[in-house]
């Protein structure tokens, strides 16, 4: 990954240059306060469909996001990938939800959001396709990465299934899982799916070749005990068939 960094008077910081990948391919990248001191970055203008990143339960992981969001730019959407906090007090709510009204701004009126969210993220991600209302999201589609839908969401404090009844059905989910995950089981995707289908929400179910880091274009560093922006023949593979995928639910 290769960066340059210009800081503007306003004290936003445009990232100019991301090489996600060996075909050289350059995003520009507007690095912003999404709340005060959070940051996330964003790619591509608001006259594109707009895309949210959720990523998962490592603090302030926007970066592992990079070659995901990228490659989702260069096939026409707008995308938003802010950090947030699974550890701060609030187990990381205020972060996801001050996320969200800032891409709604972003997107602005009338403009459905997709909703992406990886491992934690991706509980959060159906914790607020579960509850529309509560949280006035304006969704068009929620896609989880590797969803860990076993543990509580870090919007509702429950798990993501308590809120599903029989007949209220809304924002369709797309669930794409890694079959080589060793940190989320892919059953977790597959228990999911079956107690939306039980009740008749639409879901579609998708397991890859792919584990836990690589289903986001991410790969894990042992020694640092972190996932950051994939650069392997894996990650840039998976993250090319997840966004091909991601983009044609936008039209793309």
């Amino acid at each position: 990954m290769r960066r340059r960094i210009e800081l503007h008077r306003n004290g936003i910081a445009r990232l100019a240059v991301w090489d996600h990948g060996p075909r050289g391919t350059l995003v520009a990248v507007d690095t912003v306060e999404y709340a005060p001191g959070r940051l996330a970055d964003v790619f591509g203008d608001s006259r594109r469909p707009t895309v949210l990143l959720w990523h998962g339960m490592q603090t302030d992981a926007r970066a592992a996001f990079g070659p995901l969001a990228g490659m989702l730019s260069d096939r026409g959407a707008a995308v938003v990938a802010p950090d947030w906090n699974s550890h701060a007090d609030d187990g990381g709510r205020a972060d996801l939800l001050g996320s969200l009204d800032f891409t709604r701004d972003f997107a602005g009126p009338g403009n459905g959001i997709v909703l992406v969210g990886w491992s934690m993220g991706g509980c959060a991600a159906a914790g607020l396709t579960l509850n529309p209302a509560r949280f006035d999201a304006a969704l068009v589609h929620t896609v989880c990465l590797a969803g860990a839908f076993m543990a509580p969401d870090p919007l509702s404090g429950q798990a993501p299934t308590d809120a599903l009844s029989d007949g209220r059905a809304g924002t369709p989910f797309t669930l794409l899982h890694g079959l080589a995950d060793d940190a989320v089981p892919v059953s977790a995707s597959r228990e999911f799916a079956a107690a939306l289908g039980r009740v008749g929400w639409p879901v579609e179910l998708v397991e890859l070749d792919a584990d836990h880091g690589s289903i986001a274009g991410a790969d894990y560093d042992p020694v640092a005990d972190r996932y950051g922006p994939g650069t392997s023949e894996e990650a840039l593979r998976v993250a090319g068939e997840v966004a091909t995928r991601i983009s044609a639910l936008i039209g793309h």
